[in-house]
C-alpha cells in the first residue's frame, strides 16, 4: 500500500510538471507589473523543465521586490530548439535564452547580446564557462552539471552480500566487465533482492530518450576526442561505438522492463522505479536529485558512478562533468529590455534569494564567484566532489559538439529499432558516423 501510494505522488508529481513543462509558465500572468513598463521586462524561455516552478517562483520574488515584470515559459522535454524558433518569430521574442553549447551558438549567434561588458560576465570564475564569438561573449553557463550511474547504495551492499556474489565491493566497481558481472548478477538474484531489474527501464520517449542518444553517446565521442586530440570534428569515426554497443546491451538486458517496452517508457518511469527502489541503477545526472529525492531511497543511500564501457585505463575514469545551459540575452530586444534582463541576471547570481535557490531549491553548483557559501545540498553532487578529490579525470561534455537535433533524432530511432529487434547494429552505425558527416556539411554550407 506504501508502495501504491508513494507511486501515485510522484505519478501526481510528474503530470503536474508536464503540463507545466508543456503550456510554459508565466511568473505574473495577465497582471500588471508594479513598476513603470518603460523601464523594461524581462521574459525568458527557460531550457530545464524540472526547474520550472522555481523559476516562476523567483520571477515572481523578483517582480514583488523591484516592479520589473519578469516572465518564464519553459520547454517540454526535448523541444527547446524548435520552441525557441517559434518565440523568436513573435513580436514579444525572448530577452533572455539558452544555448546548448558551439552547435547551439552557431545557429543563434546572431541573436545574441555582447556580455563582456556585464555584472554576471564579470562574477564568472572562468572563461572556461562562456561562449565567445571572436572577442565577444556571447553565452554565459549558469550551471555546472554531472551525470553517471546514479546507485542505491543499500541494495548494491545487499548484493555484495549474497554468497555467491563475484563482486564484493564498491571499490571493485570501476570497469565495465565489473558493472556487467554485477548487472547480470543482480538481474539473476531480483526476486532475492526485491527489485524489478539492476537498471530502470531505458525509456526512449522524447522526456527520456536524450540520456542515450545524447549523453550515453558522449562516451565514445569522449574517448574518440581523446585518442585523436582534438575537442571537435567535421566526420566522426566511430571507433569506440563497439563499446557503446556494449554499454546499451548491457542496460536493455538487465532492466526493469522488456527491451520491446521501452519505446513507451518515460523519464518519469525511470525516475519512480529508482525513487521506489525497484532498480539500482539509473543513469541520470544531478539534476535528477530533486525527481528521487524523499521517497524510497534515503539521501545517504545515493551515489553515482562513472559510466563505464570497456575502454583501457577507465579504471581512473571520472563522471561526465561540463555544461550545456548557456545563458543568451536577445540583442534584438528594446534597449530597456536588454538592460532590464542584465539586472535580472545579476540579481540571480548576487543576490540572497536569487543564490538561495539556484543553490539549495534547484540544486545548482554554478559556475559564479558569488556562490561560494551556496552550495546544493545533494548527494550526487557530494559524490562528483569525492571522483574529483579522488583525482579521477573527469569526462567531458562533447555531445554539445553533435551536428545537429536530427543527427540525435536520427540516432535515437536507431538505437530504438535495434532495442526492438526491427533494426541492426549497422543502422546504429550508419546515423552516428554516416549522419554526423551529412548533418555537419549541411549545417555548414
Amino acid at each position: 500500500m506504501k508502495k501504491k501510494k508513494i507511486l501515485a505522488l510522484v505519478l501526481a508529481a510528474s503530470m503536474a510538471g508536464g503540463m507545466l513543462a508543456g503550456c510554459g509558465a508565466t511568473s505574473s500572468g495577465d497582471e500588471t507589473a508594479k513598476g513603470d513598463k518603460s523601464s523594461g521586462k524581462v521574459y525568458y524561455l527557460n531550457f530545464k523543465p524540472e526547474q520550472a516552478d522555481q523559476w516562476v517562483e523567483l520571477a515572481k520574488e523578483y517582480t514583488d521586490e523591484t516592479g520589473v515584470q519578469v516572465d518564464v515559459q519553459t520547454a517540454a522535454s526535448g523541444t527547446y530548439e524548435s520552441q525557441l524558433k517559434s518565440e523568436m518569430a513573435k513580436d514579444e521574442a525572448p530577452t533572455l535564452f539558452q544555448v546548448n553549447g558551439p552547435v547551439g551558438l552557431a545557429t543563434w549567434k546572431n541573436y545574441c547580446y555582447d556580455l563582456s561588458d556585464s555584472d554576471v560576465y564579470k562574477d564568472v570564475e572562468s572563461d572556461d564557462y562562456i561562449l565567445k564569438d571572436g572577442d565577444a561573449v556571447d553565452g554565459i553557463a549558469y550551471v555546472i552539471e554531472t551525470y553517471g550511474l546514479i546507485y542505491n547504495k543499500a541494495l548494491l551492499n545487499k548484493y555484495f552480500e549474497l554468497p555467491d556474489a563475484s563482486i564484493k565491493s564498491i571499490d571493485d566497481l570501476n570497469n565495465f566487465q565489473a558493472l556487467k558481472t554485477v548487472a547480470e548478477e543482480i538481474q539473476a538474484h531480483k526476486d532475492d533482492l526485491g527489485v524489478e531489474g539492476a537498471f530502470t527501464s531505458a525509456g526512449m520517449d522524447s522526456s527520456s530518450d536524450w540520456r542515450f542518444k545524447t549523453h550515453l553517446a558522449n562516451l565514445p565521442i569522449y574517448y574518440e576526442y581523446k585518442a585523436d586530440g582534438i575537442d571537435s570534428t567535421d566526420a566522426i569515426k566511430g571507433t569506440y561505438l563497439d563499446n557503446y554497443k556494449q554499454i546499451w546491451d548491457l542496460y536493455l538486458n538487465n532492466s526493469t522492463c522488456e527491451p520491446s517496452m521501452i519505446s513507451s517508457k518515460t523519464g518519469d518511469d525511470a525516475a519512480s522505479e529508482f525513487a521506489l527502489g525497484e532498480a539500482v541503477f539509473y543513469q541520470n545526472g544531478t539534476w535528477a536529485y530533486n525527481d528521487i529525492k524523499d521517497n524510497e531511497v534515503a539521501d545517504e543511500d545515493m551515489g553515482m558512478l562513472p559510466i563505464y564501457i570497456g575502454v583501457d585505463g577507465e579504471e581512473n575514469q571520472g563522471l561526465c562533468t561540463g555544461s550545456e545551459n548557456y545563458w543568451c540575452v536577445n540583442k534584438n530586444a528594446s534597449e530597456e529590455d536588454i538592460q532590464a534582463t542584465l539586472d535580472f541576471m545579476k540579481w540571480v547570481v548576487e543576490s540572497d534569494e536569487g543564490r538561495d535557490m539556484l543553490a539549495n531549491e534547484m540544486g545548482f553548483v554554478t559556475p559564479f564567484t558569488t556562490f561560494s557559501d551556496y552550495l546544493p545540498d545533494n548527494p550526487l553532487v557530494k559524490a562528483n566532489a569525492e571522483y574529483t578529490e579522488a583525482g579521477k579525470t573527469p569526462v567531458s561534455w562533447n555531445f554539445t559538439t553533435m551536428p545537429s537535433e536530427n543527427w540525435k533524432n536520427n540516432l535515437g530511432g536507431a538505437l530504438l529499432n535495434y532495442a526492438q529487434g526491427t533494426g541492426a547494429w549497422d543502422s546504429v552505425q550508419t546515423a552516428f558516423v554516416d549522419g554526423w558527416a551529412e548533418e555537419y556539411a549541411a549545417a555548414n554550407e
